[in-house]
């Protein structure tokens, strides 16, 4: 959600709830309170039924309280589980020895909270290993409470790379009494426990970001070891395609934008363009194309191929790139050194800047993507809406939402390679380039780019025939 973000996750959530509201349904939500949160958002009212509740993990006693207010432009309750010990840390997620900790205290208190406020959801929708444990949970610590009876769960897999591992001495910590057991056994001998692996045996419904990507986990290596819990489950999983947000993400009203565009009148993209290449220290001529790159930089996001794609593709082509995002050192290090390398040629911005996110979307040319393996992906969707022209992997959302541009017949909306090596993001890179060379078929193209609807009605509705089926109201 908008409160606190370090990728896609707060985006989708914060989108479909508004969507699904929209629609005319009752939602709300929980997520923790982090000090971000409490800086930042001054209206959050406390719940006095609900205040220094205690809770127990593994013999070591909490109490937490709840906050709430509605989420902005709607009247969506969320509601943020206050517990100082576990949330109150310089960062949202850690590697600290109690993280597992921290999030099976905040799924126990979601589920105590909606008891204790008399909330009988029909649906839980838990995303990632965080969460992962509520389905278990509903079977078993609240099975009694007659308020859950009738709920389903479903489990929402962002990225199946994250599984909330945690030593089997843990199993304490779960607080499930007998029902320990019903935990997988053999990683037990094993010495662990798999968060994500529990929420796929027991969720109702298992979900994730993309119908490739759903399919993918399926096999390895993309499953990375939980392909054969996923084929286990007697129904398939089920990929629904994140939406946009095109109230904050379109260049005709994007609030974070002095120039605004669209498809009709395409003359504020260059105005953008001398906007951003001023901003970050570039000297590019206007007629020169721009690569622009959001990401965070790990090994997933396929920076590897680009230690020694990028120096070579700029000495044999003109043009500018401008990167925005922080991550691994060493992905740090290799786009400062490329930046002092081509001095007004390449910028690199490390950390996260929302406004210069959406300055680089408006006024690049073309937006690269050369991930090893993507979910869903929303910066190559963002890129479509603003003319900006998407160079990807065929992988994941990224295959499910570009389809390779073909100068012959005028169709297609951006540049797709295949193979994950450096000839193939080279070729990719050198293809766009050539495109770009030639103003109408770049036109053409951006047409079709910016043509694309990815908005979430559509995809929050496959989202309600979902909780409908299982609800038993279709």
């Amino acid at each position: 959600m908008p409160y606190a973000k370090t990728g896609g996750l707060a985006d989708m959530v914060g989108a479909l709830l508004r969507s699904l509201r929209l629609a005319g349904n009752d939602v709300l939500a929980f997520m923790p309170l982090y000090p971000v949160v409490r800086r930042e958002h001054t209206e959050l009212a406390r719940i006095e039924r609900l205040r220094e509740i205690p809770l127990s993990l593994g013999g070591a006693e909490y109490a937490f309280s709840v906050y709430t207010t509605t989420l902005d432009r709607t009247d969506i309750p969320i509601y943020f589980i206050d517990c100082p010990a576990m949330f109150d840390r310089p960062v949202l997620y850690t590697t600290d020895a109690d993280e597992h900790r921290r999030f099976l205290l905040f799924t126990r208190a979601a589920l105590e909270s909606c008891r204790r406020l008399g909330l009988a959801p029909d649906i839980f929708h838990c995303n990632d290993w965080h969460t992962a444990f509520a389905p278990l949970y509903l079977k078993t610590l609240f099975a009694s409470d007659a308020s859950f009876a009738k709920a389903k769960s479903v489990l929402t897999i962002h990225n199946i790379g994250f599984q909330g591992m945690m030593p089997s001495s843990a199993v304490g910590d779960l607080e499930l009494g007998l029902a320990w057991t019903q935990l997988d056994q053999a990683d037990l001998t094993r010495g662990v426990i798999n968060s994500l692996k529990t929420g796929i045996k027991y969720a109702d419904r298992v979900t994730t970001v993309s119908p490739t990507y759903a399919r993918e986990i399926c096999d390895a290596p993309a499953g990375m070891g939980l392909e054969s819990a996923l084929r286990a489950r007697t129904d398939r999983v089920v990929g629904i395609l994140n939406g946009v947000d095109y109230e904050v993400w379109d260049p005709r009203h994007d609030p974070y934008l002095r120039t605004h565009f669209g498809v009709q009148d395409l003359s504020g993209k260059q105005v953008n363009k001398d906007l951003l290449t001023k901003a970050v220290g570039l000297t590019l001529p206007p007629n020169l194309p721009l690569i622009g790159m959001v990401s965070r930089l790990t090994v997933q996001k396929g920076i590897d191929l680009l230690f020694e794609a990028l120096p070579l593709l700029l000495q044999t082509r003109e043009f500018g790139l401008v990167v925005l995002g922080s991550g691994d050192k060493q992905y740090e290090d290799f786009f400062t050194d490329l930046a002092k390398a081509f001095p007004g040629r390449v910028a690199y911005r490390a950390g996260y800047d929302e406004s210069m996110a959406h300055l680089i979307e408006a006024g690049s040319d073309l937006f690269l993507m050369p991930s090893q393996y993507e979910p869903c992906g929303l910066n190559q969707m963002y890129s479509l809406r603003y003319g900006t022209i998407p160079v990807v992997r065929n992988t994941g959302g990224l295959a499910d939402s570009v389809q390779h541009f073909d100068p012959s017949s005028g169709a297609g909306t951006g540049c797709v390679f295949n193979d994950f090596d450096v000839p193939a993001v080279t070729w990719a890179v050198n293809t766009a380039l050539d495109w770009y060379g030639n103003s109408g078929l770049w036109h053409v193209l951006m047409q079709n780019a910016m043509a694309k609807d990815f908005s979430w009605e559509a995809q929050a509705a496959q989202y309600v025939g979902l909780y409908k089926g299982l609800a038993g109201r279709t």
